[in-house]
């Protein structure tokens, strides 16, 4: 299987298996089956899609002129697309070639070589490409244009003793993660609220994640209790809410839950990581006096 069948299998089975209170969304604080998850993993897939084509162009190019074409890995745009590049390591893990910022990794061993939480994501990928050939591998790294260490998957192809790799970021959660991370908070919500109010708000609360994060209405003052993204707005009114076209958030979701007690929404909100005002889709739900959120962004 090339690579762009494998990327697009792998993910397809994926796929299956700051504001003011009272203001609109514009005066924010300064600067994260349905048809919609299928097409939010649409998004994922034309990222993984093209990092499988270039893959599979620089692969082309090595069997053709072997170690000659490392250094148009290195500099020629043609092994480029927007923020994607090529990058190859031998077996031992020592980086021969680099089109992105790893660049300054050329000439050094990486095999032991681990990401911020620790994963030693090099040295995964080179025993697979030793016992599979072929792979991905996921993990975090810097991303320079955002200057934030996020989520990055790896496509990767051993050719003739090189591996060959080609690596896209995954800024947005999906929403198989938001409704999971809802899931959690509703019970930790459950199982104590004060702890989990405290969690929700806390950074190494374990209730934040990239793009996710909870928030949290008392449904008697109808006021912020908890917001992971925009901690300012714990403590204020809430149904006054409404993003840039006027809509509003929070009043919106209180109606809903209170009918059906759970529910969804669209709307407009800054993206904590992408730090752009972007739509997004929340999951909520009431329980114990409370409306807990949690939702993804949609590209």
């Amino acid at each position: 299987m090339n690579a762009l069948r494998l990327a697009s299998a792998c993910l397809l089975g994926i796929a299956l298996s700051p504001l003011h209170a009272a203001g609109s969304a514009e005066s924010a604080a300064p600067a994260s089956t349905t048809t919609r998850p299928a097409a939010t993993s649409l998004v994922q897939l034309a990222d993984e899609n093209r990092s499988a084509r270039l893959l599979e162009k620089a692969v082309a190019r090595y069997r053709e002129v072997g170690d000659a074409a490392l250094p148009e890995f290195n500099r020629s745009p043609e092994f480029a697309d927007k923020e994607l590049y090529v990058y190859v390591v031998d077996p031992d893990g020592m980086m021969l070639a680099s089109g992105g910022p790893s660049v300054n990794l050329v000439g050094r061993n990486v095999a032991d070589m681990e990401d911020v939480t620790g994963k030693p994501f090099f040295r995964e990928l080179l025993d697979a490409a030793a016992t599979k050939g072929s792979g991905r591998v996921e993990y975090r790294w810097e991303n320079r244009a955002t200057n934030r260490m996020e989520r990055k998957v790896t496509l990767f192809e051993k050719v003739d003793g090189r591996i060959l790799a080609v690596g896209y970021y995954l800024q947005r959660a999906s929403p198989e993660e938001a409704k999971a991370l809802l899931e959690r908070a509703v019970a930790a919500v459950k199982d104590g609220q004060v702890r989990a109010v405290d969690a929700f708000n806390r950074v190494d609360g374990g209730f934040m994640q990239d793009d996710l994060y909870v928030f949290a209405v008392d449904l008697a003052s109808r006021r912020f209790v908890a917001h992971g993204a925009t901690p300012v707005l714990v403590g204020r009114d809430a149904v006054s809410l409404r993003d840039p076209k006027g809509k509003s958030i929070v009043a919106d979701m209180i109606n809903i839950a209170d009918r059906k007690g759970e529910g969804e929404l669209d709307y407009a909100w800054r993206n904590p990581v992408t730090e752009k005002l972007e739509s997004k889709h929340s999951y909520f739900r009431k329980v114990d006096g409370m409306l807990v959120g949690v939702g993804y962004y949609i590209r």
